[in-house]
């Protein structure tokens, strides 16, 4: 059988859920987890909330090969996503060694006070790994399945992209797109029987108006040609068969 990896999304911030902040990092993360063969099941925010972001990953992370988390490893009172992850994996969060470093030196290079605010950049939990940061120096890390990143979308693309060769992938899922011009009305029944018969695919529905008139967008989803293929053209034998009905 085809491995299935799988991924979800932590979202941490109380400036995404207030609206002050408008999240580009979940789009970002579906298209590369689609590229490289990771389904991406679920995406979750929470607030700024240390015991909301401790439930949130231990029930995630049974549930899935990788957890992805953004936001809340910044200086400030408020980012306390390394000490959360700390608290749902049971060790310390601590200073670590080579992050202080790196740090420290950043700072001083640049002719800049090293503060305790600064400082705290260098926690996390302890027996993580470094996931190094290219844009701002101050590292991301993993801990088991979790991956905890920057909130900021350039620097948490730039991390993702040094996370990626670490992942394992699964089969890519394929996709065919099917043009109807009835609205789901008309097809919800019919389609719902073609998708049980091809229970190795995934069949959306995707209404669309334009011009004044409804119309459907219906994409299939399998992981083999042969699945996807059969599925699709059940699919277009469905829409011509209402189309020549119609006259």
């Amino acid at each position: 059988m085809p491995q299935i990896v799988t991924a979800a999304m932590l979202v941490i911030g109380d400036e995404i859920l207030s609206g002050r902040t408008k999240d580009r990092n979940i789009g970002h993360l579906a298209d590369i987890m689609t590229a490289i063969g990771i389904d991406l099941k679920e995406a979750r925010i929470v607030p700024d909330d240390e015991d909301e972001i401790v439930a949130a990953l231990n029930a995630l992370r049974p549930r899935y090969t990788y957890i992805f988390t953004t936001g809340g490893i910044g200086p400030t009172h408020d980012d306390i996503t390394a000490d959360s992850v700390a608290r749902a994996f049971g060790v310390p969060c601590e200073y670590d060694a080579r992050a202080y470093k790196m740090l420290e030196e950043s700072y001083a290079r640049r002719g800049i006070e090293f503060t305790e605010a600064r400082k705290r950049m260098a926690r996390m939990p302890r027996g993580a790994e470094h996931i190094d940061n290219p844009v701002s120096v101050a590292p991301g890390f993993r801990i088991g399945n979790v991956h905890v990143m920057a909130g900021v979308p350039a620097i948490f693309q730039a991390m993702l992209d040094n996370v990626v060769p670490t992942l394992k992938t699964g089969v890519k899922m394929l996709s065919a797109t099917v043009h109807c011009p009835f609205g789901e009305g008309v097809i919800g029944g019919p389609l719902a029987e073609i998708q049980k018969a091809h229970p190795d695919t995934i069949i959306g529905s995707y209404p669309k108006y334009d011009g004044g008139r409804f119309w459907t967008e219906l994409v299939v989803r399998a992981r083999s040609q042969e699945a996807l293929e059969a599925a699709r053209a059940a699919v277009q034998s469905m829409v011509d068969g209402l189309a020549a009905a119609a006259g």
